[in-house]
C-alpha cells in the first residue's frame, strides 16, 4: 500500500503553473491523453487508466474533503487495457468514464498534473507520495502545502470531490 497527500484545484492560470514547474527544473514526462474508467465496487474506488504514458489498474481510498487529503492506493500496471476493460466492465459494471488531457511533471517525489477534463475545465493536482521516497504522512503533507503556496493555489479553488464525482453530479444536475 502506498500513500499520497494530494490536492486538486481549479486552475485559472495553467501557463504560470507550467512556467513555475519548468523554472524549478521539474521533469516533464509528457502529455497523456487518458481515459479513466471507474467500476462499481463495494469499497474504495477502482479505475482503469488507459493513456499513452500511464496504463494502470488503480484501487484507492480517499475521503472527499477540503484541502490536502490522504489517499491509500495500490497500482497494477496493465498491458492490455481493452481486455481488462471488457473483463471488469462485464464483472463489475461501469460507474463513470473520465476523459482528460494531462501534462505530467515531477519534482523529486512530488507529481504535478495540469489537467483538462472533458465537460469540467482546467485543473491542477499536486501529489506528494511515498512511492518514490520513504517519507512520513506529515512530511508529505508539508510538501503538498509548500507547493500549494508556491503555485498560489487559492483555498476557494480547492476541490472536495474527484473528477468522477464531479461528472456524476454534473450529469445529475
Amino acid at each position: 500500500m502506498h500513500l499520497n497527500i494530494e490536492i486538486k484545484a481549479r486552475c485559472h492560470h495553467p501557463a504560470s503553473v507550467r512556467n513555475y514547474l519548468l523554472q524549478h527544473r521539474a521533469v516533464y514526462k509528457g502529455l497523456d491523453e487518458q481515459t479513466d474508467t471507474y467500476f462499481l465496487v463495494p469499497h474504495g474506488r477502482l479505475k482503469l487508466r488507459q493513456g499513452n504514458i500511464e496504463n494502470n489498474l488503480i484501487w484507492y481510498q480517499r475521503n472527499n474533503q477540503e484541502g490536502p487529503k490522504s489517499s491509500s492506493f495500490k497500482l497494477l500496471p496493465v498491458n492490455d487495457g481493452n481486455e481488462m476493460l471488457q473483463l471488469l466492465g462485464a464483472a463489475l459494471g461501469i460507474k463513470v468514464i473520465v476523459k482528460k488531457s494531462r501534462e505530467i511533471y515531477y519534482i523529486e517525489n512530488v507529481k504535478f498534473h495540469l489537467d483538462t477534463i472533458e465537460g469540467l475545465g482546467s485543473f491542477v493536482e499536486i501529489e506528494a507520495g511515498d512511492i518514490l521516497a520513504p517519507l512520513s504522512a506529515a512530511a508529505l503533507d508539508a510538501q503538498c502545502r509548500y507547493y500549494m503556496q508556491e503555485l498560489e493555489i487559492a483555498e476557494a479553488d480547492l476541490l472536495k470531490m474527484s473528477y468522477s464525482d464531479m461528472l456524476l453530479t454534473h450529469d445529475e444536475g
